[in-house]
Order: structure tokens, then C-alpha cells, then sequence
């Protein structure tokens, strides 16, 4: 749901995704595969909607690594690795 917010609603404001990133991190280390999809997802579309929201998106994959879990870890990896593509980088809205 927060992914498909993400995506359809653009009027919404930055703090409304801000206050999203600790409900992330909650559910970042539940390893059942629809949970981990859609935790990676919802951040990953999250840190495509501007630049601000990236860095947001950016900091929080970081500091999901330093979390000793696996899926968490997992999640990590494939946000960082989509929103650090320069062809992602350069649709992102300033």
C-alpha cells in the first residue's frame, strides 16, 4: 500500500513518506517473501518521488546494512542498487 501511495499520489507531501521510513525499518526484518518484496518496493518508490525523498530512501537502505539481519539486508542492497542508477537518478523530479 505505501508503494502504490507513492506512486499514484503526488500531491501528497515529503512528511507523509518520512513518517513511512520507521514502519519500513519495522517490518525490514519479517523474511516472508511478500513482506520482504513489498517492504523493498514501498522504499524504492518512495525514493523516486524527489530528490529529498531519495536521500531519505538513501539513509534509511544505509542504515537498514547495519541492521544483523539477512532480509533486511537483502532489502538494503536492491534499493541502493535502483536508486543509485544514473538513469533512475536522472527521472527524479528536484
Amino acid at each position: 500500500m505505501l508503494a502504490r501511495l507513492a506512486v499514484g499520489h503526488r500531491e501528497e507531501p515529503d512528511a507523509t513518506y518520512l513518517a513511512y521510513l520507521p514502519l519500513i525499518r519495522a517490518a525490514a526484518t519479517d523474511d516472508r517473501n511478500e513482506v520482504k518484496k513489498a517492504v523493498n518496493w514501498a522504499l524504492r518508490q518512495i525514493g523516486k518521488r524527489d530528490r529529498a525523498l531519495r536521500d531519505a530512501a538513501i539513509a534509511e537502505a544505509e542504515a537498514l546494512l547495519e541492521l544483523d539481519d539477512r532480509t533486511a539486508r537483502w532489502i538494503a542492497r536492491d534499493a541502493l542498487r535502483e536508486l543509485q542508477k544514473p538513469e533512475i537518478v536522472a527521472r527524479i523530479p528536484a
